[in-house]
């Protein structure tokens, strides 16, 4: 009894000074200093639904699903998308689906790509930010091909942050696929391959990438405590600074967003000098 007062007390007492610390700390970052591009790993669905299994599912989804967790895990992006609106972040890249994803099981996946179809369908909806999708798109559905290109086209005109969905995405099928693309361009202009070789540089490379045109990404977040990249923007991540949460997905709030910020700011870039 003792026990679950002191628990309750202790929480009570968080809720009154978060919003506080919170406050505070968003007063201390100078927004025109945080980075233009913000690439985030949105880890922890599925251990954040068997952690949570007493959260009853208001759409009939099972309480222990990767189903559930995936869906809270796409309802926290639009939170998340206002918070980097506040930031003044340009672009932020959204890693929502890997090529490795798209090994899981019938019964997980299916499900798992219609909630990132009503997620990138939903966020396009509201008009307040420019979708771009990425990643090796030709191995989804046609159907999620249709939707994220319906997407891309409806958003064209908003003046708003450019939104990366990143689906299917691997950094080395995204590198392969910038070499053959620059590959195609070159043999389009006449050049035979060794010419093409000898015009192949970085900034070439960086042409073709599904990112090309945006600035590579200053920081990098990845939720749920894992502290490894994955593959996600191999190349483009060359200079980044990485900020690793130990939060579920689902559970990243806005305080973790602007620790992270804090974080970066903190940190002098040197680009390899």
């Amino acid at each position: 009894m003792f026990r679950a007062l002191t628990s309750g007390l202790r929480r009570f007492i968080k809720s009154l000074l978060y919003p506080l610390y919170e406050k505070r700390l968003a007063q201390s970052l100078d927004f025109s200093q945080t980075p233009h591009h913000v690439g985030v790993i949105l880890d922890g669905n599925r251990r954040w639904a068997k952690a949570n299994p007493d959260q009853e599912s208001p759409d009939g989804v099972g309480i222990n699903s990767s189903a559930r967790g995936h869906k809270a895990g796409a309802e926290k992006i639009v939170e998340f998308l206002g918070w980097c609106q506040e930031a003044q972040v340009h672009v932020a890249t959204l890693w929502l689906l890997s090529t490795e994803n798209l090994n899981r099981s019938a019964e997980e996946l299916q499900p798992l790509l219609e909630i990132i179809g009503t997620t990138v369908k939903t966020l396009a909806e509201k008009q307040r930010w420019r979708i771009k999708p990425v990643g090796a798109l030709d191995l989804l559905p046609t159907w999620l091909q249709a939707l994220l290109t319906d997407a891309e086209n409806d958003t064209k005109e908003v003046n708003g942050i450019e939104v990366n969905v990143a689906i299917g995405y691997g950094g080395r099928r995204e590198i392969v696929d910038a070499v053959k693309s620059y590959l195609n361009f070159a043999s389009d202009k006449g050049l035979d391959i060794k010419s093409a070789s000898e015009h192949l540089s970085v900034d070439e490379i960086a042409n073709f990438l599904y990112t090309a045109g945006q600035p590579d990404p200053e920081l990098v977040i990845r939720t749920s405590g894992e502290q490894r990249l994955s593959g996600f923007l191999l190349w483009q991540s060359a200079h980044s600074e990485f900020y690793f949460c130990e939060a579920y997905w689902p559970d990243f709030r806005r305080v973790d967003f602007l620790r992270a910020l804090r974080s970066y700011s903190m940190r002098h870039r040197r680009f390899g000098a």
